[in-house]
């Protein structure tokens, strides 16, 4: 995270970022995992066997700005900062029942939930489906992903009609190469709060023992 985080801050200047080649980083993450890339499951091939349709974005971006506005970590971007990053989110609505995330996929986009409830499942391996939490509008899925290229660690169903806000590996390499101070904000918020989850499901799972 701290390699990414200093490509991000990289002060270069206009002229040499213009001649500079654009970044695939987010792109290219899960290459490092060994990852075939024939597996990867991008959103666009799974917007289309879940039946998403896109929402109007205008509408979309001032409900994403209310929801993160109410989040202690996410309220750190501005209002500002939410209407930059409109042109690379992809907002969608998705009927109730359908599988957004699947368990063990390799897939390089995150969710925001804008309304409606996400079940986050995970498959145990005698066939159980272990009801893990449920997200509610603000929640964001898939994050972990998105960051390191690896599988995914839980399903994502879901429970109603919803809509959501996607952000894919390509969208945040063109957000890195056209603004690249906003990305490096996006992701330093986004970095501390998964940390201070997993640091959360850390201290709960010491609790226990």
């Amino acid at each position: 995270m701290k390699g990414i985080l200093g490509i991000l801050r990289h002060n270069t200047p206009h002229k040499e970022l213009d001649a500079a080649p654009d970044s695939k980083l987010f792109a290219t993450t899960f290459l490092g995992t060994g990852t075939d890339p024939d597996l990867l499951v991008p959103w666009e091939a799974r917007a289309v066997e879940i039946g998403a349709t896109r929402i109007d974005s205008a509408r979309a971006t001032r409900l994403l700005q209310t929801l993160w506005s109410r989040d202690k970590q996410m309220s750190k971007l501005d209002l500002d900062a939410v209407i930059r990053m409109e042109p690379f989110l992809e907002y969608a609505a998705v009927p109730a029942g359908r599988e957004l995330i699947r368990q063990d996929e390799h897939s390089n986009f995150m969710l925001v939930l804008l309304s409606g409830s996400i079940a986050v499942d995970r498959l145990q391996p005698w066939g159980e489906r272990l009801r893990m939490s449920e997200a509610a509008p603000g929640g964001i899925l898939g994050e972990m992903s998105l960051l390191d290229g690896g599988i995914r660690f839980s399903a994502c169903t879901t429970l109603k009609d919803c809509e959501i806000a996607v952000l894919s590996a390509t969208a945040l390499d063109e957000m890195m190469n056209a603004d690249p101070a906003l990305t490096a904000s996006f992701v330093t918020v986004l970095a501390r709060k998964l940390s201070l989850h997993l640091r959360g499901v850390s201290a709960r799972l010491s609790d226990k023992k």
